[in-house]
């Protein structure tokens, strides 16, 4: 969060806790499985704070909250995780921010993020990049991923 945000009615940016944390993770098992990949105890680990944040968080957030009991995690831990985590579409960094949110939307897909420049939330939607794909692929060049940040004010923040 920002610290320049000075109110604190953001329900809306909560993150997931108890049964609907649980399912959360438990969905990304099943999507592991189906691919033959491992959600291995770091990977989980760093996909739960993930899921259960009320914002982006950066790399060195997710060492110091790994540890169940308070100890930090080893960087590469966490950085291969989150690695693990962006390749198969369970999470997005924001390279603004130089943060990582989790992806709310299944599957592989362009992610866009409007980002609140008061409370730091991230709001992600499936924008439509298809035309620009499209010319891109006629150009011969070969789009891999895309990613569009939108800065300014998320609704509870503009109500203050």
């Amino acid at each position: 969060m920002a610290s320049t945000c000075q109110h604190h009615d953001h329900d809306e940016h909560a993150g997931l806790s108890g049964a609907a944390l649980g399912r959360a993770l438990e969905e990304a098992e099943s999507r592991c499985a189906k691919t033959h990949e491992r959600l291995t105890p770091p990977r989980r680990r760093v996909l739960e704070l993930l899921l259960g944040a009320e914002g982006p968080l950066k790399a060195y957030d997710l060492i110091a909250a790994f540890g169940e009991s308070g100890e930090p995690a080893k960087p590469p831990t966490v950085y291969r995780a989150l690695e693990f985590l962006e390749r198969l579409g369970f999470a997005h960094r924001i390279e603004s921010l130089n943060a990582y949110v989790p992806c709310r939307i299944e599957g592989g897909h362009a992610a866009a993020f409007l980002i609140c420049d008061c409370c730091g939330a991230a709001a992600e939607f499936e924008p439509d990049f298809g035309p620009q794909i499209e010319a891109a692929r006629a150009a011969g060049y070969d789009v891999r991923s895309v990613t569009l940040e939108a800065r300014g004010l998320c609704a509870a923040c503009r109500e203050h």
